[in-house]
C-alpha cells in the first residue's frame, strides 16, 4: 500500500515540470489520468531517441515513445481529450467532480478562459479539491502572460549567471533544473494542502513557477548578496566559501574533493604527503584557506596528477576525506551503490520489446514503499476505461469518439517481452 493509495489526481499538464510531480505522486500510489490534447504531450515527439515500433490502432504519425516522454510518465493511466471543445470541457468537468487533486501548467488565465475556473466552478463543484498550478512567470505580476521554458526561468532567476568557469559567460544548467524544482515545490506544495484538508475539509489552490523555483535554489549565494551586498562571481568547480572544494584533474581522469572543516583538511594534505599545511598559518582555517587558495590549490594539484582517480577516490574514502570520482554516465549506472539502490529498473512496456529503462524512485518509505505499477501510457490507452468509469455508456464514449472530443488507443500490439 503506498502513502497517497486511493488518492485521485487528474493531470491536465504537460512537457516537464507538471508531468514529474505527478509522476512522483503516481509513484507512490496515487491514481493519475494523464489527460493530452489531441496533438498529443509536446515531449512525445522531443527525439530521436524514440523506443517502440508502431503499433496498431496508434495515432497517425505515431513512430514510438519519446526517451523524453518515458522518463517523467510512469504510473499514470492516459486519455485524450480536447479541452477546447464544451464537450471536452464537460468530460473534464465529470472527472475533476471526484478527484482530489488537478495539476495544471497551462498559460494563467487558461482555465477561466475555458469556463473551469477554480474559485467559480471547480471549487464549488469540488470543495475538498486541490488545484497546483505550475507556470513560467507566476499567476500576477508584470510577466505573468509570458511564455515560460526551463531556460527563461533559469536565464531570469539567476543561476545562469553564476553557473560556469570565470569569463565563460552565462551557462545553463546541464538539466532542466527550473522545471524539476517547480515539479518538485508542486508536489510539495500538494502535500501542504493536502495535510491542511485533513483539519479543514477545504482544498485550496497551490502555485509555483519556474522563476520563484529558481530564485529559491540561489540559496547561500542570494544570502551573501542580500546580507552582505557581495555580488556573485562565476566559480565553476570551485566553491566560493569553502577551500578545497573543487574539482581536481588526476592523471587519467578528474576527482572532485568536498573539504568541509579543518579535520577534514588534516587528513588530506596527510594522505597527499604534505601534513605540514594543516599547521601552515595560511592555512589553518576555511577563512585561511579561502583567503589564500591561489597558493594551496597548485601544492594540491601537483600532488593529484601522480595517481590516477579510482585509486585517491579509495585512499580518500578509507581515511574519511570527502571525494569522489567524476563519473560519466555509463559509469554511473553500473555503479553498484546506484544499483544497489535500485536507481535503475526495468519496466514492461507493449510495444518495446526489451522493455523501459528508466530512473528508480529516490524516496524510500519502508513502511509504504513507492511502486512501479504502470509504464508510460500510449496516447488515449485509457480514454474508454476512464470514461466507463465516470458513467459513461459505450454508445456515448463512441459518439465522442466520432466528433473529435476524445481518443482512444484502440488496440495494442503485442510484442513479445525481451
Amino acid at each position: 500500500m503506498g502513502a497517497l493509495d486511493g488518492l485521485k489526481v487528474v493531470d491536465l499538464s504537460r512537457v516537464l515540470a507538471g508531468p514529474i510531480c505527478t509522476m512522483m505522486l503516481g509513484d507512490h500510489g496515487a491514481d493519475v489520468v494523464k489527460v493530452e490534447p489531441p496533438a498529443l504531450d509536446d515531449t512525445r515527439a522531443w527525439g530521436p531517441p524514440f523506443a517502440g515500433a508502431s503499433a496498431a490502432g496508434a495515432p497517425e504519425g505515431y513512430r514510438g515513445e519519446s526517451a523524453y516522454y518515458l522518463f517523467c510518465n510512469r504510473n499514470k493511466r492516459g486519455i485524450v481529450l480536447d479541452l477546447s471543445k464544451p464537450a471536452g470541457r464537460d468530460v473534464a468537468l465529470r472527472l475533476i467532480d471526484d478527484a482530489d487533486v488537478v495539476v495544471e501548467n497551462f498559460k494563467p488565465g487558461t482555465l477561466e478562459k475555458w469556463g473551469l475556473a477554480y474559485e467559480d466552478v471547480l471549487r464549488k463543484r469540488n470543495p475538498r479539491l486541490i488545484l497546483a498550478s505550475i507556470s513560467g512567470f507566476g499567476a500576477d505580476g508584470p510577466y505573468k502572460d509570458l511564455p515560460g521554458y526551463d531556460v527563461l526561468g533559469q536565464a531570469m532567476g539567476g543561476i545562469m549567471s553564476i553557473t560556469g568557469e570565470p569569463g565563460s559567460g552565462p551557462t545553463r544548467v546541464g538539466i532542466a533544473i527550473a522545471d524539476i524544482s517547480s515539479g518538485l515545490y508542486a508536489m510539495h506544495g500538494i502535500l501542504l494542502a493536502l495535510a491542511a484538508r485533513e483539519r479543514s475539509g477545504e482544498g485550496q489552490r497551490v502555485e509555483c513557477s519556474l522563476l520563484e523555483s529558481i530564485v529559491s535554489l540561489l540559496t547561500h549565494i542570494a544570502s551573501n548578496y542580500l546580507v552582505g551586498g557581495v555580488p556573485p562571481k562565476q566559480y565553476g568547480n570551485t566553491h566560493p566559501s569553502i577551500v578545497p572544494y573543487q574539482l581536481f584533474r588526476s592523471s587519467d581522469g578528474y576527482v572532485y574533493i568536498a573539504n568541509g572543516n579543518d579535520s577534514q583538511f588534516a587528513k588530506l594534505v596527510t594522505e597527499l604527503g604534505m601534513p605540514e599545511l594543516a599547521s601552515d598559518p595560511r592555512y589553518r582555517s576555511n577563512a585561511d584557506r579561502v583567503a589564500n587558495r591561489e597558493t594551496l590549490i597548485p601544492f594540491i594539484q601537483s600532488k593529484l596528477t601522480q595517481r590516477p582517480s579510482r585509486e585517491w577516490v579509495e585512499r580518500f574514502w578509507t581515511t574519511g576525506v570527502p571525494a569522489g570520482p567524476v563519473q560519466s554516465l555509463e559509469e554511473v549506472f553500473r555503479d553498484p551503490q546506484v544499483l544497489h539502490r535500485e536507481m535503475v529498473v526495468t519496466m514492461d512496456h507493449p510495444t518495446i520489446a526489451q522493455g523501459v529503462r528508466m530512473t528508480g524512485i529516490p524516496v524510500k518509505l519502508k513502511g509504504t514503499p513507492a511502486t512501479l505499477r504502470r509504464y508510460p501510457p500510449l496516447p488515449g490507452e485509457h480514454t474508454r476505461e476512464v470514461l466507463r468509469e465516470h458513467g459513461y455508456a459505450d454508445a456515448e464514449i463512441a459518439h465522442l469518439e466520432e466528433v473529435g472530443v476524445v481518443r482512444s488507443w484502440a488496440a495494442r500490439a503485442a510484442v513479445p517481452q525481451g
